[in-house]
């Protein structure tokens, strides 16, 4: 028997169907029940198939519970962090080991029903690339959870011009093509449908099972509102500027420029034509400052922009992505 903690590098990156990828923080009482379910779910599918566990940095025993699932479950693969990383560093995890042509995260306790992995997926069959789950019905405190997640979910829709009901549901399935070079951080996991529908993917939503917790404590708060809407600002801010950041310094900096040029001409025009000193209105100070914050942008947006092109050419990256390219001699490659 293999090292239940050692991962088989000889296998290729898409040899298996599906992969089930679950991140898990102290979620000892949860775990047994939790690969049982998956597991029954997945046998009833008919297709080959793998789990992902990633422990969190859990400290309630849970990593040794891990450990025995893998022992004695070829489809289980467990990914042990160092420390707490959050959800994000371990969806990140499962997609770096997946070898899937499909990735289905979804969370460990108990409250996301794996039956509904098999109605994901026949969505996905219909021509999607992401089915994102909705948990329409869901079993959690009204004022503290459900409240700011549908608030959260409708500036995040409005900002992004993806609307789903759901973002914090981490039930959802992907086809691996539209994950290829995701890097996520942050709390950024759950903007990944937004990238990918930037990028053409073809993104859809439907309803699935919502459990009460059973055991356990939730791992977050209201807090979580303040870093979704920080991260959102950083997912709008790579889409639309990450190539071109020059147009939004400079277009800032412009901005200030003129407001500034304004501000000393009124200035100018209430000495001449007002006989109002220049030390008795604020007017000189604000022209200045708003000049020198809008040189300042503009030579920022200039050192993003340097910046900008030392990372593409450094990496050899592209700033486009391809899908497929068909020539006149009938040849088709596809990316």
């Amino acid at each position: 028997m293999k090292n239940p903690t050692t991962l088989d590098t000889d296998a290729t990156p898409r040899d298996i169907d599906i992969t089930v990828t679950i991140p898990l923080f102290n979620e000892a009482e949860n775990v047994p029940i939790l690969h049982e379910r998956v597991s029954a779910a997945m046998q009833r599918l008919g297709r080959s198939w793998e789990m992902i566990l990633v422990n969190d940095g859990s400290t309630d025993g849970s990593a040794a519970i891990l450990d025995q699932i893998a022992a004695n479950d070829p489809h289980v693969t467990v990914v042990h962090f160092r420390g707490n990383y959050g959800q994000t560093a371990a969806f990140m995890a499962g997609l770096d080991h997946a070898r899937g042509n499909i990735i289905v995260p979804m969370d460990g306790d108990l409250q996301n029903d794996p039956d509904d992995i098999a109605r994901l997926l026949e969505k996905l069959d219909e021509g999607f690339d992401v089915v994102s789950g909705w948990r329409k019905n869901r079993k959690d405190n009204a004022i503290k959870r459900n409240l700011p997640s549908r608030i959260a979910n409708s500036i995040i829709s409005r900002v992004s011009g993806v609307h789903l009901h759901d973002y914090g549901c981490s039930l959802k399935a992907y086809r691996r093509d539209v994950l290829d070079g995701v890097k996520l951080y942050g709390e950024m996991h759950r903007f990944v449908p937004i990238y990918a529908s930037w990028n053409g993917a073809r993104v859809t939503e439907m309803e699935v099972t919502h459990h009460a917790r059973l055991h356990g404590q939730s791992k977050y708060g209201l807090e979580r509102i303040v870093k979704v809407v920080l991260d959102l600002m950083v997912v709008k801010f790579l889409y639309r500027y990450s190539n071109k950041p020059i147009y939004l310094f400079g277009g800032f900096g412009l901005l200030n420029i003129g407001l500034g040029i304004l501000a000393g001409i009124w200035a100018l025009g209430l000495k001449l034509f007002g006989g109002l000193s220049l030390i008795q209105t604020p007017l000189p100070l604000l022209a200045v400052f708003l000049n020198a914050t809008g040189v300042l942008s503009i030579l920022m947006g200039l050192l993003a922009e340097m910046l900008n092109r030392t990372y593409h050419e450094s990496q050899d990256k592209s700033v486009y992505r391809i899908t497929r390219v068909v020539s006149l001699r009938g040849r088709e490659t596809g990316k």
